[in-house]
C-alpha cells in the first residue's frame, strides 16, 4: 500500500489559495531533495553513476536547479529543454540530448554545450556530421563529431513494452540490433573515441523484474558490442520508465531493491565480460518528482443527470494524463479526510471534450461547490480538491485548446514558505504571439 498525503492542512491551503487563485500546482522541495539523495545513495554501488533527470516530466528551472544542487543532470528532448537545464546549472556531460527526428540546430547547440548526444537513428550519424560542418561561424572544435556519442537501441519484439509507450517493434525510436553494430563501427571509423548505449522501452512500469530484464539485455549487448566492434562502452543508460504507485493499493519499487538486482547482473555480465568500470546512467523523471507534486483546484459546479458530476476550475488542459491514458490519480478533499466516501462522482473540467475527466465513478466525500455556496449565500467558497501524484507529466503537458490558460506552479520550501516558480498564464499571454495590429489591415481573399 502507498499512503497518499498532502503537506498542507486545510487552513494552510485555503490561505494559499487566497494569494494564488486555483488551479495551481504545488511541489514539495524537501521531499524531492530527499528522494534525489536516496536515488544517488542506492546507485552509488556502481562506478560513475549519473542520473539525467527527464526534463520533459517537469520543465521548470527552479526544480532543475534543485536537482542540479543534489548532483543530478538532465535528459533533454529539445532545444528549449537543453537551454532550461543549462540555465539551471546542469553543464557539459551532465546534459544529454535524447531527441528524435532531430533538427540540425538542436545537434549544433548540444555540441556547443558539451552535452552527450544520444543518436536515435543510424542515418543521424552522417546527418550530425553534416550539421556540425556547415556553420562557418562556429568555432572549429564545434564542427567535428563529438568525442562521446551514445546510440539508442530499440530491441523490437525481443522486449515487451507497455500500454503507455507501446510495443518496441511499433515504436519510432532507436536503432535495430544490426544497425547498432554498424553504427558503432561507423562512428569509430569517423574518429569517435567514447561511446554510450541507451534504451527506453517502457513508461510507468512498476514491475521490478521488468527493469532487471532491461538491465540484463543491455549488459549482454554491451559485451557483444565489445566483441563485434572492438568498443568498450563508457556507459550504459538504462533509460527511465520506472513507475510510481498512483493507486493506493500499489507499491513503489524501492531504489535499493532495484540497484541490488542490477548490481548482481552487472557483476555476472559486465565484470566477467571485461567491462568492469563501465558507468551506469539513468533518465528517471516520474519517480523523482511525481509523488511530490499536486494539482490543487476548487469545486465550482455540481451536475446531477444520468451521473453525478463535480466540475473543477481545472480541466484536462492542466492535467491530461487521465484523458490521454485513462490514468488514475488519487483525489482527496482537504478537511474531509475522515468523512465517509459515500458519494460517487465523475470529477470533470470545463473543456468541450467529454473525456475531460479527472476521475470516473470515484467514491468521494460529499463535495460542496462554489455554486452551492453562492446560491446558499453561506459565505463559503466551495471545497478545494487535491489531485495527487501530479509532479511529473502534469503541468508540462498543458495546452491552450478552448482558449484555456495554463495554471501556475508553486514551490513549498523546506522552511514552510511558498514561492511562485511559474505564474499562471494571462489572456495577454494567450494573444502575445498574434500580430493584432496587422489584423486591422487584413482582408480575407475575395472580401472587398
Amino acid at each position: 500500500m502507498s499512503i497518499k498525503t498532502f503537506p498542507l492542512s486545510k487552513e494552510q491551503i485555503e490561505k494559499l489559495a487566497e494569494q494564488y487563485p486555483t488551479p495551481f500546482y504545488l511541489y514539495d522541495e524537501k521531499a524531492i531533495r530527499e528522494n534525489a539523495k536516496a536515488l544517488l545513495k542506492a546507485f552509488s554501488v556502481f562506478p560513475g553513476y549519473k542520473e539525467h533527470f527527464a526534463v520533459k516530466a517537469l520543465p521548470n528551472p527552479y526544480i532543475l536547479s534543485i536537482l542540479a544542487e543534489e548532483g543530478l543532470g538532465a535528459d533533454c528532448s529539445s532545444l528549449p529543454e537543453l537551454l532550461l537545464a543549462d540555465m539551471a546549472g546542469m553543464k557539459g556531460e551532465a546534459l544529454m540530448l535524447t531527441s528524435n527526428e532531430t533538427p540540425a540546430r538542436e545537434y549544433v547547440k548540444a555540441k556547443e554545450l558539451g552535452a552527450i548526444i544520444n543518436l536515435d537513428d543510424i542515418t543521424h550519424i552522417v546527418f550530425l556530421e553534416k550539421a556540425l560542418g556547415k556553420p562557418d561561424a562556429m568555432p572549429a572544435a564545434w564542427r567535428d563529431l563529438p568525442e562521446l556519442i551514445s546510440c539508442r537501441y530499440n530491441p523490437g519484439p525481443i522486449k515487451e513494452g507497455n500500454a503507455i509507450i507501446g510495443k518496441p517493434e511499433e515504436a519510432k525510436y532507436g536503432f535495430t540490433r544490426e544497425q547498432l553494430f554498424d553504427g558503432y563501427k561507423l562512428l569509430k571509423a569517423k574518429g569517435v573515441k567514447r561511446f554510450g548505449l541507451h534504451t527506453m522501452v517502457a513508461s510507468n512500469e512498476l514491475s521490478l523484474d521488468y527493469h532487471l530484464e532491461t538491465g540484463k539485455l543491455l549488459f549482454e549487448l554491451a559485451v557483444e558490442i565489445k566483441t563485434r566492434c572492438g568498443i568498450s562502452l563508457e556507459f550504459v543508460n538504462l533509460g527511465g520508465g520506472l513507475g510510481i504507485p498512483y493507486k493506493p493499493e500499489q507499491e513503489a519499487v524501492k531504489w535499493e531493491d532495484l540497484t541490488r538486482g542490477l548490481k548482481k547482473l552487472y557483476d555476472e555480465i559486465i565484470v566477467k565480460g571485461g567491462l568492469d568500470g563501465m558507468a551506469i546512467h539513468t533518465e528517471y523523471g516520474r519517480p523523482i518528482t511525481g509523488p511530490y507534486g499536486w494539482l490543487v483546484a476548487r469545486a465550482v459546479h455540481k451536475k446531477e443527470i444520468y451521473r453525478n458530476y463535480i466540475a473543477l476550475d481545472a480541466c484536462m488542459a492542466d492535467l491530461m494524463r487521465p484523458a490521454l491514458y485513462g490514468a488514475y490519480h488519487h483525489i482527496s478533499i482537504p478537511g474531509k479526510e475522515n468523512v465517509p466516501s459515500d458519494k460517487t462522482y465523475d470529477v470533470v473540467g470545463s473543456l468541450c471534450e467529454n473525456n475531460d475527466k479527472f476521475a470516473i465513478q470515484r467514491n468521494l466525500p460529499a463535495i460542496e461547490t462554489a455554486a452551492d455556496c453562492l446560491i446558499a449565500a453561506n459565505g463559503r467558497k466551495g471545497d478545494l480538491v487535491v489531485i495527487h501524484d501530479a509532479g511529473a507529466h502534469g503541468r508540462a503537458m498543458g495546452f491552450n485548446y478552448n482558449g484555456k490558460l495554463r495554471c501556475g506552479e508553486l514551490l513549498l520550501r523546506p522552511d514552510g514558505s511558498v514561492k511562485q516558480i511559474r505564474r499562471a498564464e494571462t489572456i495577454e499571454d494567450y494573444f502575445a504571439t498574434l500580430d493584432l495590429n496587422a489584423l486591422k489591415d487584413f482582408r480575407p481573399e475575395g472580401v472587398s
